[in-house]
């Protein structure tokens, strides 16, 4: 095994509990200086939310990126839906939607 293989590893998302502001450690925090890459446990503890300036332990860790929502033990329920990613139930909503409205329109064209 080689020592300059680096194991790439998801960085979990904090939001901010009181305002909804997620800081996303591949971004960085602009306003306050922080450089895209850093770890939310690298912050300052004089970090403050740049929405709400709400204190760093308002934070509440939201996982990384792309992950399913909700509590592992709980994935395994609900035919398969639970393991969707956030933007995946998005587009599943939004499309039935979509496709509900599309029937509906399609019923005017029945004489």
């Amino acid at each position: 095994m080689s020592e300059q293989a680096v194991e790439t590893q998801e960085l979990d998302r904090y939001e901010c509990r009181a305002c909804g502001y997620i800081y996303q450690p591949e971004k960085g925090d602009d306003s306050n200086d922080i450089p895209p890459g850093t770890p939310f446990a690298e912050l300052p503890i004089t970090w403050r939310c740049p929405v709400c300036a709400a204190k760093k332990n308002a934070f509440a860790n939201v996982g990384p990126q792309g992950t399913a929502s909700g509590f592992k033990e709980n994935l395994r329920y609900g035919l398969g839906v639970n393991q969707l990613t956030p933007t995946q139930k998005n587009i599943l909503i939004f499309g039935a939607l979509a496709l509900a409205f599309l029937f509906f329109l399609s019923l005017y064209g029945l004489q």
